[in-house]
């Protein structure tokens, strides 16, 4: 398996074939779903032939954007995934620095409190702007979900705005809005010791 890189704690590698049953896991927890699709789970089928292959594929075309499964170092464990690609509709990582690259993750339940998002985003937006040209890092969330809003902070973004999104169905919560957070290149080197 692929690592693409490696925290004092987690290992963030590649998905494979192999990891569907952790997928369907972690998107089964109605608390992990809550602010996604208002605790609905990801059915067996959506994640085996669309959600996977359409991972795998970052990794096929040789990109070093994606989607990677976190695993805690100590046991092995499969903890969740987190993703760093640029914007689905926009342009190359690093071509517009206005539109930027994504961070995004996905913890199981068990793993929430300990500090694996902050400490994974961090690497992410590290690597992002140390090796792969980034100049712009963003991330979004429901106005409502206090939790990943903290990673954000944590890990060195700043509120940017609130905005509302078409969603295809309605979530409790949603009637706030999203809220977007980022980070540039030069705004990280200067906070940097």
């Amino acid at each position: 398996m692929g690592v693409y890189l490696e925290t004092e704690r987690l290992v963030l590698r590649q998905f494979t074939a192999g990891d569907v049953d952790h997928i369907v896991e972690l998107d089964s927890d109605p608390a992990v779903m809550r602010y996604l699709t208002g605790g609905r789970a990801t059915p067996l089928e959506e994640v085996r032939d669309v959600v996977l292959p359409f991972w795998l594929a970052y990794y096929e075309r040789g990109e070093q954007f994606g989607f990677w499964a976190a695993v805690e170092k100590a046991s092995g464990r499969f903890v969740g995934w987190f993703h760093f690609r640029p914007r689905p509709d926009g342009p190359p990582a690093g071509g517009d620095a206005d539109a930027g690259v994504e961070l995004g993750y996905r913890l199981r339940r068990e793993s929430w409190g300990k500090g694996y998002a902050t400490e994974g985003s961090l690497a992410l937006i590290r690597k992002g702007f140390t090796e792969l040209g980034v100049e712009r890092v963003y991330a979004e969330t429901l106005a409502v979900n206090l939790g990943s809003r903290r990673v954000m902070e944590k890990a060195g973004l700043r509120y940017i705005r609130t905005f509302h999104q078409d969603w295809p169905e309605r979530i409790p919560g949603d009637e706030h809005g999203d809220v977007e957070y980022a980070l540039t290149r030069a705004e990280w080197r200067a906070a940097r010791p």
